[in-house]
C-alpha cells in the first residue's frame, strides 16, 4: 500500500494573508454590529448612537433633529446644522438632516431655500413628521387650507404618534367654517384616521358647538358618523348647557323626533349608545333595571330591594310650555299606594312641575294616565320613573311596556 502524499504546509506568507483576511472580516463584522446597534437605539439615546456611528448619515440626521428644538440654545442649533450638513455628505438621502436644514433656513428668513429643502425632503420620504409639520405651517401662512390638510393627511397616515399631536390642533380649528368645509372634503375620502378623529372631536370640551356643526356637515356629505360618537357629542353639548344645539343634532340623527312628545314609547329601538334624549335605565344600590328593546314591542324591567328606592328610568325632554298627558301601561306592579312607583317631571333648573302615580297593574289592565303642565320658565325637563322605598320583604318589581308624554289636545 502506497503512503498518501503529504500536504504542503502553508508558507509564512500565506499565514500572513490568512491573518490579515481574518482581521478584515472581524473588523467588518464588528463595524456591522456597531452600526446595527446604533441604528436601533431610540431617540432618547441618540447621542450614544452617534458616538457609536458618527459617520452614519441617518443617525447624524436624527441627532440634528433632536438638537434643533424650539427651545434649543444657539449653540445647540449651530451644532445641529453642522451635523445635518455632515450627515448629507455621508448620506444624501438622510431626510432628517434635510428637515433640520429646512427649519434653519425658514427660521433665518430664507423662504426660497427653506421651501426648496422642504420639497427635497418630501421627495425623499413622506414619513418624516417634522417635514410635514413645516409644510403645514407654510401652507397655513399662505392661507392654503387644502394644502395644509393634505399634509395633515400625509402625517396622520404615516406616523402612529401623529394623532396625539395633530388631533387637538385640528379640533381647535373647527370653529372656522372654511376649515370645517375642507376637512369634510378630506373625510369624504375615508382616510384611515377619519373615524378616530370623529370620536376625538365628539369629546371636544372647549367648543362642542363647533363639533356639532362639523358633525352635521359630515352627515350632509354622507360621511358615516358612529352612533357612539354622536351620543358623546350630545352629552358634551348638554354638559355645556347648549340644550338647543344638543336637540338640533339629535333631531337630525333621529328622523321624526318631535320636541312636543317623548320618544320610543314602546321601547322598540335598539341603540348602540344612549343619550339623555333616549330612555336611560338607572341602576344603583338595591336597584336593578334593564331596557329590553324589541321591534314589535319591548319593555322596561325593574327590581328594587326592600328599603331602597330612587330613579329607575329617565328621558330628557324639551317640551314647549303647555298642557300634556302622560299615559302608558305597567305589568306586574302590586304594592300598597305608599310603595308604588310614580312618574315625575322636573325642570332642569330644579323643581317638580308634575307627578303621575302608578296604580297596581291589576287595575285597568295596567293602564295609567295623568295630566301635566309645563310652565313658560321651564324649557328643559327630565321625565323620571321613581321608586319609593318598600318595607315588603320582596321589594318592588314590575315592567313598563308603554310610556308616552304628548300634548293634551292630541290625546284620545
Amino acid at each position: 500500500m502506497k503512503d498518501k502524499p503529504s500536504q504542503p504546509r502553508p508558507s509564512s506568507r500565506e499565514w500572513g494573508i490568512r491573518l490579515v483576511l481574518a482581521g478584515v472580516v472581524s473588523w467588518i463584522g464588528y463595524f456591522s454590529v456597531i452600526q446595527s446597534l446604533a441604528l436601533v437605539l431610540p431617540d432618547s439615546r441618540i447621542e450614544e448612537a452617534y458616538a457609536l456611528a458618527p459617520n452614519n448619515g441617518r443617525i447624524a440626521g436624527r441627532l440634528s433633529q433632536a438638537l434643533y428644538r424650539p427651545d434649543a440654545s444657539e449653540a445647540d442649533r449651530t451644532r445641529a446644522v453642522t451635523l445635518a450638513r455632515n450627515a448629507l455628505r455621508h448620506d444624501p438621502t438622510a431626510v432628517e438632516a434635510v428637515a433640520t436644514l429646512a427649519t434653519d433656513a425658514l427660521a433665518h428668513g430664507d423662504q426660497e431655500g427653506g421651501e426648496r429643502l422642504l420639497a427635497y425632503s418630501q421627495r425623499l420620504s413622506r414619513r418624516d413628521l417634522r417635514t410635514q409639520l413645516m409644510a403645514i405651517e407654510l401652507a397655513v401662512a399662505q392661507d392654503d387650507i387644502s394644502g395644509a390638510l393634505r399634509h395633515y393627511d400625509i402625517a396622520l397616515r404615516t406616523k402612529k404618534n401623529a394623532p396625539e399631536l395633530l388631533f387637538p390642533v385640528l379640533t381647535s380649528a373647527l370653529s372656522d367654517p372654511s376649515i370645517r368645509a375642507e376637512l369634510v372634503k378630506t373625510l369624504v375620502g375615508q382616510p384611515i384616521w377619519g373615524t378616530k378623529f370623529i370620536y376625538h372631536t365628539a369629546r371636544n370640551e372647549p367648543d362642542p358647538a363647533a363639533s356639532a356643526a362639523f358633525f352635521r356637515a359630515l352627515q350632509a356629505a354622507r360621511v358615516p358618523v358612529p352612533e357612539a360618537a354622536g351620543v358623546s357629542l350630545i352629552n358634551q353639548l348638554l354638559a355645556a348647557k347648549l340644550f338647543d344645539e344638543a336637540w338640533a343634532y339629535y333631531a337630525v340623527t333621529h328622523a321624526g323626533s318631535d320636541p312636543r312628545q317623548s320618544r320610543d314609547p314602546a321601547f322598540r329601538i335598539l341603540l348602540e349608545a344612549r343619550s339623555a334624549f333616549d330612555w336611560v335605565a338607572v341602576n344603583g344600590l338595591g336597584v336593578s333595571t334593564a331596557i329590553l328593546p324589541d321591534a314589535t314591542n319591548g319593555l322596561f324591567d325593574f327590581t328594587v330591594s326592600m328599603g331602597n328606592g330612587g330613579p329607575l328610568l329617565q328621558q330628557l325632554q324639551m317640551l314647549p310650555p303647555g298642557d300634556y298627558v302622560l299615559e302608558g301601561r305597567s305589568v306586574g306592579i302590586n304594592q300598597p299606594a305608599r310603595s308604588r312607583p310614580y312618574w315625575a317631571l322636573r325642570c332642569q333648573t330644579g323643581g317638580e312641575v308634575g307627578r303621575v302615580e302608578l296604580p297596581n297593574s291589576s287595575q285597568a289592565s295596567g293602564r295609567f294616565r295623568g295630566s301635566l303642565r309645563v310652565p313658560a320658565d321651564c324649557p328643559v325637563q327630565m321625565l323620571t320613573l321613581v321608586a319609593r322605598s318598600s318595607d315588603d320583604i320582596g321589594g318592588v318589581s314590575g315592567q313598563i311596556d308603554r310610556i308616552q308624554i304628548r300634548p293634551a289636545r292630541t290625546a284620545s
